[in-house]
C-alpha cells in the first residue's frame, strides 16, 4: 500500500512539473524591458524590487545576471572612452596654452622695448605713430589673453568633468564587484541548498 501511495505521489509530481515547464521556458528566455533599456542603477533597482531574499541571499536568473554583466562592462568601457577623450582634449588644450603664453610673453617683450622709443616708429620702412601702434599692439594683447582666458576655462572644466567620470567609473567598479560577489555566493548557497535537498530526497 506504501509503494503504491509512493508512487501516486510521484506521477502527481512529475505531471505538475510537465505543466509548469512551459511558463518556466517562458519566464526564463524572457528578457525585462528594463534590463534592455534603463540605466544600470534602474536596472539594480528593479532586479533587487523583483528578486527574492532567501536566507539572507538574493537569487536572480542567469540570463538576467549575464545582461546586467554585459550592460555594466559596456558601461565600464564607455566611461574609460570618455576619460581617454578628456585626457586628449586636455593635452590638447595645453598645448594651445603654451602657445599663447608663448605668444603673450613674446609681445611683451616687444611693448617693453617699443615703449623706450620715441613717438615716432618705424615699422617695415614705415613711420608709424606711437599712440597707434600701441593702440592696436594692445588690442591683439587683449584679444591674446581673452583666448588665453578661454582656454584656461575650459581646461577647468575638463578637468573637472574628467575627475568626476573618473570617480563615477571607480563609484561604478565597486558596485559591480560587491554586486558580482553577492551574486556568486547567492548562487554557490543556492547550489549547496539544492544539493543539501537532494540528499535529504535520497536518503529518504
Amino acid at each position: 500500500m506504501g509503494k503504491n501511495n509512493l508512487a501516486g505521489i510521484r506521477l502527481a509530481v512529475a505531471i505538475g512539473l510537465m505543466n509548469m515547464f512551459p511558463s518556466f521556458v517562458q519566464a526564463q528566455t524572457t528578457m525585462p524591458d528594463m534590463l534592455v533599456k534603463g540605466t544600470l542603477k534602474e536596472q539594480m533597482d528593479y532586479v533587487q524590487e523583483k528578486t527574492r531574499i532567501y536566507e539572507d541571499f538574493r537569487a536572480i536568473r542567469e540570463d538576467m545576471f549575464q545582461k546586467m554583466k554585459k550592460n555594466a562592462v559596456d558601461s565600464l568601457n564607455a566611461a574609460k572612452s570618455d576619460i581617454s577623450g578628456l585626457k586628449n582634449k586636455t593635452r590638447t588644450l595645453n598645448f594651445t596654452i603654451d602657445s599663447l603664453n608663448t605668444s603673450v610673453s613674446a609681445i611683451s617683450v616687444d611693448l617693453d622695448r617699443m615703449t623706450k622709443t620715441k613717438n615716432s616708429i618705424s615699422f617695415l620702412g614705415i613711420e608709424i605713430n606711437k599712440t597707434a601702434y600701441n593702440a592696436v599692439l594692445w588690442t591683439i594683447i587683449a584679444v591674446l589673453a581673452g583666448l588665453l582666458v578661454a582656454g584656461l576655462l575650459a581646461y577647468q572644466r575638463n578637468h573637472k568633468v574628467t575627475s568626476q567620470t573618473k570617480k563615477e567609473f571607480e563609484e561604478l567598479k565597486k558596485e559591480f564587484e560587491a554586486y558580482r560577489k553577492a551574486s556568486r555566493e547567492a548562487r554557490e548557497k543556492m547550489s549547496m541548498t539544492h544539493f543539501n535537498e537532494l540528499k535529504k530526497l535520497r536518503g529518504a
